[in-house]
């Protein structure tokens, strides 16, 4: 992906553009933001523009030539990709042997040595502390990418010296286009996907082709629709299919509380413009006949509520069963 098929970001882009075109780099950058936000797109397009050896002459890459091959299939000699065994952490050993005892050594093919640690975020902190030396005292040839969810996962000492950029939220509408125009996408799902991603495009494209997330989802919306009538032996039932279904009961609660806001929202203006289930139009209908602000309101504490036990390990069960009860009263 080159910096042309990269949405949003555009001041990113520029910056990281300029410093190539100038050859005013610097030894380390820090790119953050969630998972599915771009930071691994972004990375690529820089290495694909700051190694290509046939350019145009606004500096876009040719896809073409040795080098950009060699980007795109991942075999550039001088660029180093940072894996880990462990997949919760980026060990001490994983820097020494990856990076730190072989950063003196001089590119093979290109004028730049570049190394991306996709994880960065994993390092732990004797990791950080061993890549402070080439943070600290870098060879003029060599360029470190650290890709990190929240900056604040980092030490000080590491943040200092790096140029942080933050990737920002693309629009819904961004998100929404790129899914009618890539993946031919329905529209009722795709605004359900767009408003839960919240402005991370990776997000909205694993949602959008995820048979998990259609699986859960409707598991969702048919407590949503049956709550009132569920006895309590119905309630748990459900609750053991959501668990089952639903990988992260966070994003179930995530759902549940778009849904009520869309609730609120269509009670207020009875209007179905920007909602995300805006193709439910009868169920919205008929709750927001039988509901009131003060009972939508009290379920969405409740919803944030359970999100507060799950989160202090509260028996998940116990606390679904809790907020379903809520919501069958209200």
């Amino acid at each position: 992906m080159t910096f042309q098929e990269i949405l949003g970001n555009e001041l990113i882009k520029d910056q990281l553009k300029t410093a190539i075109r100038t050859r005013r780099l610097q030894h380390a950058y820090l790119l953050t933001g969630d998972k599915g936000m771009g930071k691994k797109s972004m990375t690529e397009a820089f290495l694909l523009e700051l190694f290509c050896t046939s350019p145009a002459e606004d500096g876009t890459p040719c896809l073409c030539c040795p080098s950009c091959k060699k980007i795109l299939s991942g075999n550039h000699p001088d660029v180093i990709w940072v894996s880990h065994e462990k997949p919760a952490s980026v060990s001490v050993d994983d820097i020494r042997t990856q990076i730190t005892d072989t950063a003196d050594i001089r590119p093979y093919e290109g004028r730049y040595k570049v190394y991306v640690v996709p994880d960065a975020e994993k390092m732990t902190v004797q990791a950080q502390n061993a890549l402070l030396k080439t943070l600290e005292e870098p060879p003029e040839y060599v360029i470190i990418f650290l890709l990190a969810a929240d900056e604040k996962d980092l030490l000080d000492t590491v943040r200092s010296r790096t140029v942080k950029e933050k990737l920002k939220p693309l629009t819904d509408s961004v998100i929404r286009n790129w899914l009618r125009d890539h993946l031919r996408a329905d529209d009722e799902k795709a605004d359900v996907c767009v408003a839960f991603a919240r402005g991370n495009l990776g997000r909205a494209i694993e949602l959008y082709s995820s048979e998990s997330f259609s699986e859960w989802y409707q598991r969702v919306m048919k407590i949503v629709r049956g709550i009132r009538s569920m006895s309590n032996a119905d309630i748990l039932i459900e609750i053991g299919k959501l668990r089952s279904e639903c990988p992260d009961l966070m994003e179930a609660l995530d759902l549940l509380e778009l849904w009520y806001r869309d609730l609120m929202m269509f009670m207020i203006t009875r209007d179905l413009n920007g909602l995300a289930f805006a193709g439910e139009r009868k169920t919205l209908m008929e709750m927001a006949s039988v509901s009131s602000y003060t009972k939508v309101q009290e379920i969405m504490e409740s919803i944030e509520t359970c999100r507060k036990r799950l989160r202090a390990n509260v028996n998940p069960d116990l606390s679904l069963e809790l907020l379903l009860l809520s919501m069958k009263e209200r």
